[in-house]
């Protein structure tokens, strides 16, 4: 029996980096229902959380998954489902683009918290900065 577990610490932002999740009501709104949608496509989906123009996610991936295969589902489910519902002003639009790392298991709650504590961090921090910083 095969066993997997590979941590991915995954970020994407709105196209242009929009600021569409402009307030916490609807960000909460959207990253339950990333969650829901995830369980439901059997993604291991840990943690989400964001900003005003992008999310965090740390998933664990099985050994069928790869992560341009679970971007792709948490982004297209979620973007065609937020126009639907009509949640932002304007069409929404997630970027192509995704930033994506590896996870120790020795790592994985210190990235939890730091998931966490988005809207803290960003009081200090631009989106801009973060991006800059990881690279």
């Amino acid at each position: 029996m095969s066993w997997v577990r590979i941590w991915v610490h995954l970020v994407f932002s709105t196209k242009n980096r929009e600021q569409y999740l402009n307030t916490k009501e609807l960000r909460e709104r959207v990253f339950q229902h990333i969650k829901e949608n995830a369980k439901e496509k059997r993604i291991w989906l840990d943690s989400i959380n964001g900003y005003k123009e992008h999310v965090h996610c740390l998933i664990s991936l099985n050994k069928e998954q790869s992560i341009s295969k679970v971007a792709q589902l948490i982004k297209g489910e979620s973007s065609y489902w937020i126009n639907k519902h009509k949640l932002t002003r304007m069409k929404f639009i997630w970027q192509d683009d995704y930033w994506a790392v590896s996870v120790s298991e020795n790592k994985v709650e210190s990235v939890r918290e730091y998931i966490a504590k988005q809207q803290e961090h960003h009081r200090i921090k631009s989106f801009t900065e973060e991006v800059e910083e990881f690279i």
